[in-house]
């Protein structure tokens, strides 16, 4: 079925050449576990060797792990997800500056479609700066900035304001609710919410583009980022979705559930869409798949679920690398030859495709002239104005600052995305220095959306954090 040694070989390569601390990975096919194998250090430091029981951050691959539980509460009609997200929770709601808040479901949230801008915010143990409640988050960042159902956007906040629901209705802890109704009913024993002080010494600590121990972090999203786990219950989980039950695992879900997390009701682009936790693909190299990857600083993860051909393929770095999914490619393609053939067609038309020149913003006779309106952060509104030059230019004057440029303009599709440098003046995004972000549809002569003040990319993965922006043409 797959050469072991082959696949060894080139995890080992690849360690050496990319200077990975360690990758562990897994496979399954049916009810077979195939392969199970850490390779290099977990802790350099202390000399730790990787091997299938070591957890490691997942990242993202966390939102499937959510959607499960939230899934289990749907089942025990604890939650309807076609109703309002709102409905589920406290004195904080969601607040839409375009369209109504009620029209943001539950289901909405899960494939991120609610109208919530992209986000990510995290919090570093050397820094001293406290991780707000959740009611205070959603209150700064709970932003509908595109009609519910519109767009996807993809959205870390999302998937902790749906840990927040399943603490609220289930009465536990997220991390108790996770490890009772998850994790040890499906045999994952080396699975938890962060990593409990006695899991510890089985953690491989996340290593930045330095080399350097990250230090550990939260998030005010832990629904979507925050579980650990090891391949070996990793590639457990998966088998789980693939209905293919290993004997010491209960059936916490229905097939018909699981199911329906795989239908993706959300449309990525490039032939990938999004379900409830899963991101799926009809034709991926000649397959149908479910998956799901992650990144943050110290981490890089992939799931991978082949379902027609009950294959589950996962592999975790503690180093940022791209390493991953290559691996992961490389073991689907031993296992399925029309894999590798449509794999190898695609690689070919993409190096023969070397066009690489950046399309020149040409504005358009409705874009060309002066945009005036606001910034809405959860500190004040702050006044903005952009002039639309026919030469391409865009200038920006934000309150009393200095005018600046807008960069990597682009206008597609109705959308207006580009960079710039400037200050929304709140302490959250004041931590580390960012730029400005702008995503902003036309309607008619507005356009409106968001404005993410984005970290400067260093060797700790920086914060995402949006809020509404709307201008009108004069």
């Amino acid at each position: 079925m797959i050469d072991k040694n082959k696949i060894r070989e080139s995890i080992r390569e690849k360690i050496m050449k990319d200077g990975i601390a360690s990758i562990a990975v897994a496979v399954a096919k049916g009810d077979e576990i195939l392969l199970e194998e850490g390779f290099g250090w977990a802790n350099r430091e202390k000399m730790i060797p990787s091997n299938p029981n070591i957890m490691y951050s997942l990242a993202s691959i966390s939102k499937p792990i959510t959607a499960t539980a939230l899934m289990i509460l749907k089942e025990r009609g604890l939650i309807d997800l076609d109703r309002p997200v709102n409905d589920y929770l406290d004195d904080a709601k969601l607040t839409a500056w375009i369209g109504k808040a009620e029209d943001a479901t539950v289901r909405m949230i899960a494939n991120h479609t609610s109208g919530l801008a992209v986000h990510c915010h995290f919090f570093y143990e050397d820094e001293n700066y406290p991780k707000p409640s959740m009611d205070e988050t959603i209150r700064r960042y709970g932003n509908i900035v595109s009609i519910p159902g519109e767009r996807y956007q993809y959205c870390n906040l999302g998937y902790g304001i749906l840990d927040y629901i399943i603490s609220r209705l289930s009465g536990k802890s997220y991390a108790d609710f996770m490890r009772e109704e998850v994790f040890l009913p499906l045999d994952m024993t080396r699975s938890s919410i962060n990593i409990d002080k006695g899991l510890r010494k089985y953690q491989a600590i996340r290593y930045g583009t330095d080399k350097k121990i990250v230090p550990f972090y939260d998030f005010d999203h832990p629904g979507g980022s925050a579980v650990f786990s090891s391949v070996h219950d990793l590639v457990r989980f998966g088998m789980f979705h693939l209905k293919a039950h290993l004997p010491n695992q209960r059936a916490i879900l229905s097939d018909e559930s699981i199911d329906e997390m795989q239908v993706g009701t959300a449309d990525m682009g490039n032939g990938n869409r999004y379900g409830i936790g899963w991101a799926t693909c009809q034709n991926s190299y000649g397959y149908r798949v479910s998956w799901h990857n992650g990144l943050m600083g110290g981490v890089n993860t992939t799931l991978m679920l082949v379902p027609d051909e009950k294959i589950v393929v996962t592999v975790l770095a503690n180093s940022n690398t791209n390493q991953h999914e290559i691996i992961c490619r490389e073991i689907l393609s031993a296992m399925l030859p029309k894999y590798a053939e449509n794999l190898a067609i695609a690689e070919a038309k993409k190096k023969s495709n070397t066009d690489q020149t950046a399309m020149e913003f040409i504005p358009t006779s409705e874009l060309i002239g002066e945009w005036n309106g606001e910034i809405v952060t959860y500190k004040e509104h702050i006044p903005i104005t952009f002039w639309f030059k026919e030469s391409g230019d865009v200038v920006v004057k934000i309150g009393d600052q200095l005018k600046t440029l807008l960069n990597d303009v682009v206008f597609r599709d109705g959308y207006l995305f580009g960079r710039m440098i400037g200050d929304i003046k709140t302490e959250d995004a004041n931590r580390h220095p960012y730029h400005l972000h702008i995503t902003m549809k036309l309607r008619d002569k507005v356009l409106n959306g968001s404005i993410t003040a984005i970290t400067h990319p260093k060797d700790r993965f920086g914060n995402a954090l949006s809020h509404w922006i709307e201008i009108i043409k004069k």
